[in-house]
């Protein structure tokens, strides 16, 4: 058995290939944006590529290669279960409303006219998102039916940018007040207000739609919870001071004591249903229940996160540190052999 990987930095291919490694598990290391790269694969039983949503080349092909393979029947990671509404939160919407899962109630419309007839009916303050962005990327509070009016006819207008160098200069300056950026990240960020990222060339703007989520009050951070392969492990998020995103704060709490055993329940019931190898789901409170924000199949690489013990599906817990990366990988091997 050999399971290739796509090394990239920055990523999960690292650990894989260290657990690989340190195993002997047989791998190979390939260049998916090779044009021969179905060639490449053909002397391996697996791929593991841990693509990105913000990487220009990654959105052109990555899902479209995993899903290829997968059809010609590779096990891939992510596959198709996983990966296809990974930084598409109308995708979410429709999947979590299909199962029934407790989802933030969400709003999607594609017309200009049904979407102002909805603002004007609706309350206020609601939150409006892009469909793509993580870190609380191209997310805002909207606190009026005159700002929401605003905003659907700039979506059924000129558009959106998915890249605001704006917010991500005043995000860069908040952190480096707070300790966890440098002044050349600043000073990285000023040149990002002069010249595009190549993400947002290629991406162009989003128009054509708007959605929509209530805006859950009350809550001082949010609960990140990942699920690996039947086991979970999970952090808390404060949110930003003077805002009400948490996602991208850079502020974690790791009291395990306070995750949310509703929750964890939660993400494993879905993860289950939805057959997925791995999950990232953002959890908010409303009213002692937890609800689901949105969903990732990847998560942060901060090796604080990996030492504070997980749960089994039985929500048995078991402290101290793990391996996410070596059950991903333990995770592929043993969909190869079934």
């Amino acid at each position: 058995m050999r399971i290739a990987i796509h090394h990239r930095k920055n990523s999960f291919s690292k650990h894989w290939i260290n657990y690989c490694t340190q195993n002997s598990i047989e791998y190979k290391l390939v260049n998916c944006y090779d044009n021969d790269i179905i060639l490449q694969l053909e002397d391996c039983d697996a791929l593991m590529w841990h693509h990105q949503h913000i990487n220009p080349r990654d959105i052109k092909f990555a899902k479209q290669l995993c899903f290829s393979l997968e059809m010609a029947g590779k096990i891939v990671f992510p596959d198709f279960r996983s990966g296809w509404h990974f930084d598409d939160k109308l995708g979410q919407k429709y999947l979590f409303e299909s199962i029934n899962a407790p989802m933030v109630p969400s709003y999607a419309y594609y017309s200009k006219q049904e979407a102002k007839k909805w603002v004007k009916e609706t309350t206020f303050p609601k939150v409006f998102k892009l469909r793509g962005g993580a870190s609380a990327d191209n997310v805002r509070l909207v606190k009026s039916k005159k700002e929401g009016l605003r905003i659907v006819n700039k979506a059924f207008g000129r558009g959106f940018n998915q890249y605001n160098a704006l917010k991500n200069l005043n995000e860069r300056w908040r952190k480096y007040r707070a300790g966890s950026a440098t002044w050349n990240d600043v000073l990285r960020g000023m040149g990002r207000m002069a010249v595009a990222t190549p993400f947002s060339r290629i991406a162009g703007k989003e128009c054509g739609y708007v959605y929509f989520q209530d805006f859950i009050p009350n809550n001082d951070y949010d609960t990140r919870i990942n699920f690996v392969y039947g086991k979970c492990f999970a952090s808390l998020r404060k949110v930003r001071e003077g805002d009400f995103r948490a996602s991208g704060s850079g502020e974690g709490d790791f009291d395990m004591s306070k995750v949310s055993t509703k929750a964890l329940r939660i993400a494993f019931e879905v993860a289950n249903k939805l057959q997925l190898q791995s999950a990232a789901y953002d959890f908010v409170m409303h009213n002692g229940q937890p609800l689901i924000v949105e969903v990732s199949y990847g998560f942060g690489l901060h090796p604080e996160m990996f030492k504070h013990g997980y749960w089994d599906a039985d929500l048995n817990y078991y402290p101290g540190s793990f391996d996410p990366y070596g059950w991903m990988v333990e995770g592929v091997i043993e969909s190869c052999k079934k």
